[in-house]
């Protein structure tokens, strides 16, 4: 692990607030461990390894039910990891990876088979190397013909530039973590409002509002960040979904405690039936249906 980085809380708290049960944990990831899945050589970062053993400890600690499992970027295209995990999980566990233009189909249909259900594209520019956007879109076009989706991770500067490719893509549109949004700036600034618009004129968009540990200027309780989940949850109540980030790779300031996160839930979804959008019904309509 990179040495100013964090590893994962060791003892989480058991959350105050108890997720209904079938509850999906629908942003996390495996890290290696190493000797096993070993990192990628173009990566940007080495994180502590994170295994799948620990994770499905932390998912039944939490009370969740199920995974989607998030390829990151220090496995590169390599989705050994992923899948592995995938396959012990079996039915409790789906998967979004990050693959190469020249994947072959058959490659692309033992990933569905062990529940891949999306691609990402990260367009972080300190977590990977620039990708030409046509290449993105051949490999967009090839995963819409399986029924998939896209995942994407950008932050709230660049979002505006990527608008119009965004909105050419041919399938379902997931962005992670609210499209990082500056919360010094407040709801109402138009950068956030840009990133509602976007979704209020494409049905086919959603977004994870996770991570706020790592939007948050004040820390825990990260009450600061709770206005822009919130809005965003009664705004676009059927297309809302909650991750964990599990085991959060590249934190330096602190480390969440992932028990801790669960508690913000009944904050940014204050009602029965928003919970059970957010944590049932939106993540099995995309991942499991």
């Amino acid at each position: 692990m990179d040495p100013d980085y964090l590893p994962f809380h060791p003892s989480p708290k058991v959350p105050d607030f108890k997720v209904p049960a079938g509850s999906v944990d629908a942003h996390c990831h495996v890290f290696g461990p190493a000797e096993t899945f070993p990192y990628s050589p173009k990566r940007k970062y080495t994180p502590c390894d994170a295994p799948k053993e620990k994770l499905f400890a932390l998912r039944d600690h939490l009370g969740f039910s199920r995974n989607v499992i998030v390829q990151a970027s220090c496995h590169g295209t390599d989705n050994a990891a992923l899948v592995d995990a995938l396959e012990t999980a079996g039915d409790l566990a789906r998967g979004v990876a990050v693959v190469s233009p020249d994947i072959s189909d058959d490659a692309l249909a033992r990933m569905d088979a062990a529940g891949v259900r999306a691609v990402r594209f990260n367009f972080v520019k300190r977590l990977v190397d620039a990708t030409p956007k046509e290449v993105f879109m051949g490999v967009a076009e090839r995963i819409a013909k399986l029924g998939w989706h896209i995942v994407v991770y950008f932050e709230a500067p660049d979002l505006e530039e990527l608008i119009p490719f965004l909105e050419s893509l041919p399938t379902t549109v997931v962005v992670d973590h609210m499209g990082r949004p500056d919360v010094n700036k407040g709801v109402d600034h138009p950068d956030f409002q840009r990133f509602v618009d976007l979704l209020a004129r494409n049905e086919n968009f959603w977004t994870k509002v996770s991570c706020p540990e790592r939007l948050s200027v004040a820390g825990p309780p990260y009450a600061d960040v709770v206005p822009f989940a919130r809005h965003l949850v009664e705004t676009f109540p059927d297309r809302v979904l909650w991750g964990t980030d599990w085991p959060h790779p590249n934190m330096k300031s602190h480390m969440p405690d992932d028990g801790q996160l669960v508690d913000v839930i009944p904050q940014i979804a204050p009602t029965e039936a928003l919970q059970q959008k957010l944590l049932i019904d939106n993540p099995m309509r995309l991942y499991w249906a």
